[in-house]
């Protein structure tokens, strides 16, 4: 088998990939759970790529990406679900329905109007997605935030749903006040050594210094939220790495003072054939001359 532009092409190779007998054996023992962690991971690489404008590895990561999602297809073909083709289709209908000032008589819509009317659409499908399969999902101004978001993620998707319905503060110094009130909680949970009341005072801490990440942002707050994380987290890197160089260093056993300073150390000369006589009469002289008397 080659390679090729084609995407039937990754297909067929995903197939024989797991196809049993003759597939790989580490493909064979996958299954939805044990490779939903890859696909987050492949999901962050393609992040860093574009976070450090390498187009190379995008490249490489976003087929790393799509690899991913055939993976998931293939095994639920092997189900008897859905196919590869399904998934396209799915998502193919859902940009042609939410986008209809594109593809329907829907007038032009600013940005803001466009993100109104895709928020509707997508309540109105899985409105109608429950009713269809007939189960009763979670309900609630804060539903619908997957479980499986990093818990940063996840709390910056519920607080931006928590301020669609009023509660939220108008004023980030009001949020510094919380976070003040929550660390004296956290310090007093410490104090008196409250196994249970010391992680729901953690976890409150952590949310109202997110919120005031959140508060201090304006037109884009995902990334802005993220950015004192970010530079926090590169701030310990580059510690780790410093004190890093400094114990290799203090490990590194030191050169003689003659390598480091660049001076050619002098090389002995070869002894003379007598040497060892020499050597010895030389002992004998200093064994004879008498010591120096203490005054």
């Amino acid at each position: 088998m080659t390679p090729s532009r084609d995407l039937q092409r990754l297909i067929a190779i995903m197939a024989a990939l797991r196809t049993p007998d003759t597939g790989c054996p580490w493909d064979l023992k996958q299954d939805f759970s044990s490779i939903a962690p890859y696909t987050i991971e492949e999901a962050y690489e393609v992040a860093d790529a574009i976070a450090r404008g390498d187009l190379d590895d995008l490249k490489d990561e976003l087929g790393d990406l799509l690899l991913q999602v055939v993976f998931h297809a293939r095994m639920a073909e092997e189900q008897g679900t859905f196919a590869f083709g399904d998934v396209v289709q799915a998502i193919t209908e859902k940009l042609i329905r939410r986008h209809p000032h594109v593809f329907g008589d829907t007038a032009e819509l600013t940005p803001d109007e466009v993100k109104g009317l895709w928020d509707k659409i997508k309540a109105e499908e899985k409105a109608e997605r429950r009713q269809q399969r007939g189960r009763e999902d979670e309900k609630g101004a804060l539903a619908g935030i997957p479980v499986g978001m990093p818990a940063l993620t996840r709390a910056l998707k519920l607080q931006q749903k928590a301020s669609k319905v009023g509660f939220d503060w108008n004023d980030p110094k009001a949020v510094l006040s919380k976070i003040r009130e929550e660390a004296d909680e956290l310090e007093a949970a410490l104090d008196d050594m409250d196994k249970k009341t010391q992680p729901r005072t953690r976890s409150a801490t952590c949310s109202s210094r997110w919120s005031i990440s959140r508060g201090m942002s304006t037109s884009t707050p995902t990334p802005r939220c993220a950015a004192p994380m970010r530079n926090s987290n590169a701030g310990l890197r580059r510690s780790r790495l410093l004190c890093r160089g400094m114990a290799k260093r203090l490990r590194r056993p030191r050169s003689p003072r003659w390598m480091r300073s660049g001076i050619r150390r002098r090389q002995p000369k070869e002894n003379p054939p007598n040497a060892a006589g020499a050597l010895r009469r030389q002992e004998s002289r200093l064994r004879s001359v008498p010591a120096p008397e203490r005054p």
